[in-house]
């Protein structure tokens, strides 16, 4: 029964070792990569601004074309400017999720 003990509490001590040997290592990682992790920062979110706003000013453009062109009762300006948002959004959405992705990857990469 102390046998049992004593070797659970190794264990646990060289589990505990690995941990602390991970994070330390991750947080050397980080410190080293922080000049790479601002512009990345930075330049993801122009990205995500650009990827929003681009599809909303071509619905509004092409909005106010049709408006011009076939005059209707609901505005198309309104309707075209909504569903460029919506596909800006879904872009802004997809860019996000393949970084996100793309970050896993190399963590589960630099674990191994």
């Amino acid at each position: 029964m102390v046998e049992e003990l004593k070797v659970k509490e190794s264990r646990n001590k060289q589990t505990l070792a690995n941990k602390v040997g991970t994070k330390a290592e991750r947080k050397l990682r980080a410190q080293s990569n922080t000049t790479r992790t601002i512009w990345l920062g930075l330049g993801m979110m122009g990205l995500i601004g650009w990827s929003v706003a681009i599809p909303t000013l071509l619905g509004a453009v092409v909005g106010l074309w049709l408006d011009k062109h076939y005059p209707v009762s609901f505005s198309w300006t309104l309707t075209m400017l909504f569903i460029g948002l919506i596909i800006g959004c879904f872009n802004a959405w997809h860019w996000v999720t393949k970084e996100y992705h793309k970050m896993q990857q190399e963590q589960e990469n630099n674990n191994e």
